[in-house]
């Protein structure tokens, strides 16, 4: 796929690059024209959503790494028929540090063309696409998670959607900035899965009621603990804080249903009803909303039920939809993904009829392409769940989780690059992460040699996590370097890891401070990170578990770039190591030093005893 464009530049509403949740339109009305095939180019940072005359073609982009933005190419032959055509984009700037998108000026780079025609595009040939400001979402509004961006809130009128429905709409038009092309890489991974869903059953109606607010309510560190290393909103310019909100609602009634949905839903004030999916899914969450008056809406959702009920603050995320409608028919979906199974549909005043309730996945379509029949059903079924959380987590890039993060992170990759090979048959999501790792540049919190702890991402001082105050994790590169020799077996890519050479020896050279008289890595700086476990607490010193996969590191890169010298030094640390950490009968994790020397703990862990198999610390024949 060429990631050139004829004419277009990026452009962006004036005086508004750098502004939080900004949200945009950019619409143009393409002309008939019988060549085939037609295609959208388009580039953009943040987030952005393709409509042709009102209908949903895709979203995008695949994430790159900083100043590098990836070009997703769009066929429109199925969508713009035979006659004039109106092409919408509706486009966010963020403009906020996250583990998720990556805090930089918004921009849309867009070009429609047939063959080499071009007949639409952001400042440059054909149709000039024009920018308005929609008003249907709700600008100051809270985070949704502190790994993540903004929550979403929805202000709606009739005409709200108008300027990407109506060829015949004139919404109000914006002089808009003009950019440089940037650097573009190609998407690399197929589009999403945007399939439709329903939810299959509800499952409760029910009553609430509003009471009074908490002497105290809770406030989550997306509220409190805004600043400059954590950007958003402050609280006191909310124009909605339904989490804050949500806490004055107590639910009176309640009565199950377990039917199959019914449609339309009509809910009076106070009124809710609860929905199943099924099983857990991601995203866009799709409602029609038909009301006579003035009225609040909530839709809340979550993965699991909590004593029979949703959630919606129970990850630490705002899955709760603050919708506000004016009389008439509304239809909302939302600009994000988000993981749920259960979604619950809740009026807080006035009065309207739930016309349709959908959710369009955002998932891998490649990870179909696997099948598995085991005669037994719960192991199919296993199977079965695992492919669908390979489908939610390998989209763009390999993530650790679909809902709270959406993040990129090594360790958490290893694995997921395995499953994504096994059920897609191609590494190329894969590739597109390690891609992003290549080309990141060095990051301020992120020490010179060292790789970042997760990417795409930004990491300011002091870890927005909670932990330690640290913005990089030594273990994880580490896996990273594993990573690339399996990647070589899946792909035979030898120039993508070639070209990472350079940094492995800056990484390795990172460490070798942090190497002791035995040659093991004692008190290493950052957040020295095993997993959620008691083994985390043992970490330092001299942490054997983390030695071991230094040695993992030594001998994979070492084969990797034919150097005998850290296969060497990895068979010599392995040997320090197991004569050290074993104690006649298990592998202790730490050693610490008393009075200048030396000594391991007691302490024991599960996790010290698998890196000590998987790492070639330990055999069955050596250590029956």
């Amino acid at each position: 796929m060429s990631t050139s464009f004829h004419s277009a530049r990026p452009i962006w509403p004036s005086g508004r690059l750098t502004e939080m949740n900004r949200f945009a339109g950019f619409r143009a009305i393409l002309p008939a024209f019988g060549s085939r095939p037609i295609t959208l180019r388009v580039a953009a940072s943040s987030v952005y959503r393709v409509y042709v005359n009102g209908a949903f073609v895709g979203h995008g982009p695949a994430r790159g790494p900083h100043g590098r933005f990836r070009v997703d190419e769009w066929t429109l032959d199925d969508h713009v028929g035979t006659g004039d055509a109106l092409l919408a984009i509706e486009a966010v700037g963020y403009n906020v540090n996250s583990y998720y998108l990556l805090d930089q000026p918004a921009f849309v780079l867009a070009e429609v063309y047939a063959r080499d025609e071009v007949l639409a595009s952001t400042a440059g040939e054909g149709v000039r696409f024009e920018a308005c400001l929609p008003d249907d979402h709700v600008q100051r509004v809270e985070r949704y998670s502190v790994a993540r961006t903004f929550s979403e809130a929805f202000r709606l009128r009739p005409e709200s959607i108008l300027w990407r429905t109506d060829p015949a709409a004139a919404p109000e038009a914006v002089v808009c900035d003009v950019g440089e092309v940037p650097p573009l890489l190609p998407r690399r991974v197929p589009h999403p899965d945007f399939c439709l869903l329903a939810p299959v059953r509800a499952l409760m109606s029910g009553r609430m009621e509003r009471g009074a607010m908490p002497e105290e309510p809770y406030r989550d560190w997306t509220l409190t603990g805004l600043g400059p290393d954590l950007k958003g909103h402050p609280e006191d310019t909310f124009e909605a804080a339904p989490s804050l909100d949500w806490q004055a609602i107590r639910t009176i009634s309640t009565e199950p249903i377990d039917a199959p949905l019914a449609l339309p839903l009509d809910l009076s004030a106070c009124a809710f009803q609860l929905f199943d999916f099924g099983v857990n899914q991601t995203g866009f969450i799709g409602l029609r909303l038909r009301c006579a008056e003035p009225t609040r809406f909530y839709a809340l959702f979550d993965e699991i039920l909590t004593d029979g009920d949703v959630d919606p603050r129970r990850l630490r995320c705002l899955n709760i939809l603050d919708i506000q409608l004016e009389p008439g028919t509304h239809e909302v979906e939302t600009f994000e993904p988000y993981t749920l199974r259960y979604l619950k549909l809740a009026v807080l005043s006035g009065a309207c009829s739930v016309e349709a309730v959908t959710l369009r996945t955002v998932a891998n379509p490649e990870a179909e392409r696997a099948s598995f029949a085991s005669g037994d059903p719960d192991l199919d079924r296993l199977f079965e769940a695992g492919r669908e959380t390979l489908r939610q987590n390998a989209v763009d890039l390999l993530m650790d989780c679909p809902s709270r993060e959406r993040a990129g992170w090594p360790c958490d990759s290893f694995f997921t690059a395995r499953a994504a090979y096994l059920l897609t048959g191609n590494p190329s999501v894969e590739h597109a992460f390690l891609e992003n790792y290549l080309l990141a540049p060095r990051l301020d919190g992120v020490p010179e040699g060292m790789l970042p702890m997760n990417y795409p991402a930004d990491h300011p001082n002091g870890d927005f996590l909670g932990a330690r105050d640290a913005q990089f994790i030594p273990n994880w590169p580490l896996w990273l370097v594993l990573q690339l020799e399996e990647y070589l077996w899946r792909s035979g890519d030898r120039a993508l890891v070639e070209s990472f050479e350079p940094r492995i020896r800056d990484l390795f050279a990172w460490f070798e401070p942090y190497l002791n008289e035995d040659g093991l890595l004692e008190d290493l700086d950052g957040w020295v990170f095993l997993e959620w476990s008691k083994a985390n607490e043992f970490v330092a010193g001299v942490n054997y578990p983390t030695n071991m996969l230094w040695t993992a590191a030594l001998d994979a890169a070492g084969r990797l770039y034919d150097v005998p010298e850290w296969q060497e030094q990895a068979r010599r640390v392995r040997a320090v190591v197991g004569e050290q950490s074993f104690d006649g009968t298990f592998f202790v994790d730490q050693a610490l030093r008393e009075a200048g020397v030396l000594r391991p703990t007691s302490h024991r862990t599960e996790l010290c005893q698998y890196y000590a198999f998987t790492f070639g610390i330990a055999t069955p024949e050596t250590h029956g």
